[in-house]
């Protein structure tokens, strides 16, 4: 790919080097990156400078070649880019793990920030898994948010499809007000699964209420993103409803078109969405850049009703006739939704790797009997499903309002076959549908990685190259970029990284890894909570 154009910002480079000159007289920086082409975030057009880096923030860019400095990085025909922030990861379990909080698939992408327990589920007390984050270090920076599927699963002792009382619904409140009081960004739902997908619209604006009070998010797995009840348009209609309701920001997450039956709905998506930001609605998206999702066959298939109390009240209801029918007649609708059995892959077990038809041609049944079978055998039930359409997947990708996302979890290497967006998703846009196929232009993709999801999440200094911006930086080399996880060998990281640095401190260093841990927990207030670890190599 020829390199995009350098565009001058004279005005602004002159004031930077005066500035820089000045503190390079002072005292040296720690890291000074010298010859790189920087997309700053913004959108705008790449240009030429240096970079100066002092403690965890950017202290000047400008020319900076005289400056004296502790550590220098030649990125002569590398470019540099704010770090990559994760809108949308389930990251979390490994992130409080000793040997995985170093978080290698994640940097490799040049992940710097992830947005944790989404899908309505997180700990119901977030200072707890902050220590647990933080005991060990952290690679990247987290943001916590604060799940409305624990909030109702303790105020309602256990999984039932029914409203709460208003005595649980004021637990429920309380449970997300500590969470936000606690630092969190934001309030997360998972509409689609349950329990949540027994609660009303106005159920979850009272929530959403508490939220809007601290000036947070709220992240949601919408609550249909086929036609399985009420349609991915009016689910999408329902986030924007919300966000009229109460002010607090909304984010559809990892936005898509699930299934045949739907392909083409991201033109009337994007029209409404588009539509509620005009009015003045603070509503944005994320979206992995892939064609398949990942989750449960179960979630995928069985309907949400036969789904209360969970796996056990699941196998007690297929033990009554009456409702095994009902359950196989709606488990048929949901297979011809997802595109067929041929298009669901188990991630892990004996059929790691293989469909549902696959299971159901060994075994001599129909998709429908071998679903019901898993099920009862207890067999694993995590399935990749490739379920999705080019053309909405591009239709979304192009707004100015999506962010970039991963949905995925910092997988164990070598266990299990996951989706390959936790290793590839960042990498994968870049070299796809910036490098390859041109669709979009490199520094509207890395807006959407950086300053889309900053803007989201109210980061005011992270997500762009700024004088006085903390220091999450990449540098990388746009020709090596390349993401060679796929769905049949997941386990392969990223590439093309040279140098990460989050919070000024390398944790990618000329390619190579450090072990270093500067990963700070964010809190909604601006404040973060650090490791005493610092940037103290393993």
């Amino acid at each position: 790919m020829r390199r995009p154009p350098i565009r001058s910002r004279i005005p602004i480079l002159i004031l930077v080097v005066l500035l820089g000159g000045l503190a390079a007289c002072d005292a040296p920086y720690d890291t000074v990156i010298l010859g790189g082409t920087i997309i700053d975030g913004s959108g705008g057009e790449p240009f030429e400078a240096d970079l100066g880096i002092r403690g965890d923030r950017i202290e000047a860019i400008g020319s900076l070649s005289r400056a004296r400095a502790d550590r220098v990085i030649d990125a002569t025909a590398l470019y540099l880019a704010p770090g990559f922030i994760d809108l949308h990861s389930h990251a979390e379990a490994a992130l409080g793990d000793e040997e995985r909080s170093v978080a290698e698939p994640l940097i490799a992408q040049g992940i710097t920030t992830v947005v944790v327990n989404a899908d309505g589920r997180s700990p119901a007390d977030l200072v707890e898994q902050r220590n647990e984050f933080l005991e060990h270090g952290l690679g990247v920076n987290v943001a916590q948010l604060v799940g409305h599927n624990t909030a109702r699963t303790r105020a309602m002792d256990g999984s039932h499809d029914r409203a709460p009382t208003p005595e649980e619904l004021d637990e429920m409140r309380a449970i997300i007000r500590a969470g936000m009081e606690a630092g969190a960004f934001g309030l997360s739902t998972g509409l689609f699964y349950t329990p949540s997908s027994y609660s009303e619209t106005d159920e979850v604006i009272a929530l959403a209420e508490v939220a809007a009070e601290f000036g947070g998010m709220h992240s949601s797995h919408i609550r249909d993103e086929s036609d399985y009840t009420v349609g991915v348009v009016n689910a999408v209609q329902e986030i924007i409803d919300i966000t009229r309701a109460t002010g607090v920001v909304g984010i559809v997450s990892h936005i898509k078109a699930l299934g045949p039956n739907v392909w083409g709905d991201s033109e009337e998506i994007v029209a409404r969405i588009q539509a509620a930001r005009d009015e003045g609605l603070p509503v944005w998206a994320d979206q992995y850049p892939y064609a398949a999702s990942q989750t449960s066959m179960v979630a995928a298939l069985f309907p949400a009703w036969s789904r209360a109390e969970g796996d056990g009240g699941l196998r007690g209801r297929l033990d009554d006739p009456v409702l095994a029918e009902r359950i196989r007649a709606e488990i048929a609708e949901n297979l011809v939704r997802r595109g067929g059995a041929d298009r669901l892959q188990f991630t892990g077990g004996e059929y790691m790797g293989r469909t549902l038809q696959d299971y159901a041609d060994d075994h001599g049944m129909d998709g429908v009997e071998a679903a019901i079978d898993i099920v009862r055998i207890e067999a694993p039930t995590g399935v990749v499903s490739h379920n999705m359409n080019d053309d909405d997947i591009l239709r979304i990708m192009r707004q100015p309002w999506t962010a970039t996302s991963t949905d995925g979890v910092l997988p164990v290497f070598g266990e299990g076959m996951p989706h390959p967006r936790g290793y590839g998703a960042f990498a994968r846009k870049i070299r796809k549908y910036v490098v390859e196929e041109g669709a979009i232009e490199l520094p509207f993709a890395i807006r959407s990685m950086t300053a889309v999801g900053a803007e989201a999440m109210g980061l005011e200094d992270r997500g762009r190259l700024e004088v006085g911006a903390f220091a999450d930086v990449v540098v990388f080399d746009l020709e090596a970029v390349n993401d060679p996880a796929s769905y049949m060998e997941p386990h392969q990281l990223s590439e093309g990284m040279v140098w990460v640095l989050v919070n000024g401190v390398p944790v990618i260093e000329g390619g190579v890894f450090t072990g270093a841990v500067p990963g700070r927990v964010l809190l909604r207030d601006g404040s973060d909570a650090r490791s005493d670890r610092g940037d103290d190599p393993r």
